[in-house]
């Protein structure tokens, strides 16, 4: 299928749609524009593409530079299942192989990567591409102006011998990597919090790193007060720290931690095993707790995304609230934090069940939602 035709049908589903989200964007035809001349003289197995948010970086290259066997990372799941639906959409099933970060880029000497958020999302994409790519590997790193910054440069030096930018082109710029030096890597970190008396391990993209943010300490604040259950989830669980507290408090508690991010998934298998819980708690990666049974679950701990790139878009949140609604068994709490100016407490009390107030402060408000 021709370019234009191409990005005409790519899809965003099963990720949130609305109108100013898009499946392509300027950062996606740029890269592909820029790497045309590297992509032309790459073989089978020889291209690879990291979060490809929709699957416009793998099927372009496919469609219109006769690349083949394209290895691919992508954190999200939603970003895996929507390349999988695309694929099928346009006719390229097959064209692309779905491999861990650590092994997408081993023997590659073209890398696509949309850069993330996080600079040690970008410093351990380096590090992994660095260590297992070809020597005459070509890293090219595209991404809006706005929020691109000399530290990415950086983070690619510790990694690269030679790095440089392109022109801009509608707001969009690439980072262009050449030179690799292999190295180990650093990822994951960890962190001892004494005033928590938990160990915090986070790959890259891991959502606050090894930190614990204040909306995870603010549900942390109501551990004593949630029920007694059988079995607890931690939904979009981030780097484990509920799920870890949960198990340690409560022995006789089986916990669940489920996340869509492999990054996450990775990091809270290793803050678990970190804390001596690796056989208490199950970590799963699935999208809005997809892989658990209806009814199968007593308590819910979540603190919701509510951002989707730059957008606010509060049914990324809606969907989890119902995915707790459906996973709860009736009479279990769904305790959820989030910023006060979101007001979801309505929207709790219709998905999920009567909702009251567990504590409030002008920045986050936690509530507890029993389902019906």
């Amino acid at each position: 299928m021709p370019g234009p035709e191409l990005f005409d049908v790519l899809r965003r589903e099963p990720d949130v749609e609305a109108p100013d989200l898009v499946a392509v964007d300027a950062t996606d035809r740029l890269l592909l524009d820029e790497a045309a001349a590297a992509l032309a003289l790459a073989g089978p197995g020889e291209v690879a593409v990291v979060d490809d948010a929709y699957g416009a970086l793998t099927l372009g290259a496919v469609a219109l530079h006769a690349a083949s066997d394209v290895r691919v990372s992508q954190d999200l799941l939603v970003g895996e299942l929507a390349l999988a639906a695309n694929a099928e959409r346009t006719g390229l099933a097959g064209s692309y192989r779905a491999l861990p970060l650590a092994e997408v880029a081993i023997g590659a000497r073209v890398v696509l990567v949309q850069a993330p958020k996080a600079l040690d999302a970008l410093r351990e994409i380096a590090e992994a591409v660095a260590a297992g790519a070809a020597p005459d590997v070509t890293l090219l790193v595209g991404g809006r102006v706005k929020h691109m910054t000399h530290a990415m440069n950086d983070v690619l030096r510790a990694s690269f011998d030679d790095v440089s930018a392109t022109l801009a082109r509608q707001k969009s710029r690439v980072l262009v990597a050449r030179g690799p030096r292999p190295g180990t890597s650093s990822f994951p970190r960890r962190q001892e919090h004494a005033d928590l008396g938990l160990t915090v391990c986070a790959h890259g993209a891991a959502f606050a790193g090894t930190k614990v943010d204040i909306g995870t300490r603010a549900l942390l604040g109501g551990l004593e007060r949630m029920p007694s259950a059988g079995t607890a989830l931690d939904l979009g669980c981030g780097t484990g720290v509920l799920a870890a507290a949960l198990a340690r408090s409560r022995p006789e508690l089986e916990v669940i931690a489920a996340d869509q991010s492999a990054a996450a998934v990775a990091s809270a298998r290793a803050t678990a095993e970190a804390n001596g819980l690796g056989g208490r708690i199950r970590v799963v990666r699935d999208d809005a707790a997809a892989s658990l049974p209806d009814a199968s679950v007593d308590l819910v701990v979540l603190n919701p995304p509510f951002h989707v790139g730059a957008s606010v878009v509060t049914t990324v949140a809606d969907r989890l609230f119902a995915a707790a609604a459906r996973v709860l068994r009736p009479g279990g709490e769904l305790w959820t934090v989030y910023n006060s100016a979101l007001r979801y407490k309505p929207v709790l009390s219709r998905l999920v069940g009567p909702t009251r107030l567990a504590e409030q402060t002008p920045k986050f408000t936690v509530t507890v939602s029993t389902r019906r």
